[in-house]
């Protein structure tokens, strides 16, 4: 089990990663940068925890137990959400189908991973087992999803989705403690939120700085 020490140098390492965004993300544009630089690190980070305790993934939810309970859950707001966005888009002439899609929607998911690895691995997860702060779970998952809501200033609209599909989420976790699934749907939901409502082409942006 990891100390408490080591549980506020996550916090705060989840912290700075949030903080790069606005930098190298939103400032620079550089968002392939950030978005791989995120990924690897958090990588190399599991791995290196993984070779001092190898039942440190299924702590953090790395497992194939509660993957079918929490997906079939999550299901119903998953299927709705993607329905929602593209009859918006379509409506609104906001959303014209391309082939981007397709690899923005394979993708995504692993960016979708390390975010939720981040808000619910480390962040709730941690908040709920820190002994001398006493969140209850109600707390944590109110923070969790407000921090992540704010991350993704300053569109209004993501911000507020961010926040209710954050809440959900986290409430999963704390239940079943399942990234995968989390991981999962977050690319899958994010995909058709990106294209069909905000008019933007992930894919694209992913390569524009160069």
């Amino acid at each position: 089990m990891k100390s408490d020490r080591k549980k506020w140098i996550e916090l705060i390492s989840v912290a700075i990663t949030g903080l790069l965004k606005f930098v190298i993300m939103d400032w620079l544009q550089m968002r392939a940068f950030y978005i791989c630089g995120a990924c690897l690190s958090w990588l190399i980070y599991v791995i290196v925890k993984y070779k001092s305790d190898n039942t440190i993934l299924i702590y953090w939810g790395f497992k194939k137990e509660n993957f079918r309970v929490s997906f079939l859950f999550l299901l119903p707001f998953t299927l709705l959400s993607i329905l929602v966005f593209i009859i918006y888009g379509l409506s609104n002439h906001l959303f014209i189908p391309n082939w981007h899609i397709i690899p923005v929607f394979v993708l995504y998911p692993i960016w979708g991973l390390i975010q939720q690895f981040m808000m619910a691995g480390i962040l709730a997860g941690n908040l709920i087992s820190i002994r001398n702060i006493h969140f209850k779970n109600y707390q944590v998952i109110l923070l969790t999803s407000l921090i992540f809501s704010m991350v993704h200033y300053p569109s209004f609209f993501l911000m507020i989705f961010a926040f209710i599909m954050q809440l959900i989420f986290t409430a999963v976790y704390l239940k079943w403690r399942n990234l995968w699934t989390l991981g999962l749907i977050h690319g899958w939901v994010g995909t058709f939120l990106i294209f069909c409502v905000l008019k933007r082409d992930l894919w694209i942006e992913l390569f524009a700085w160069f």
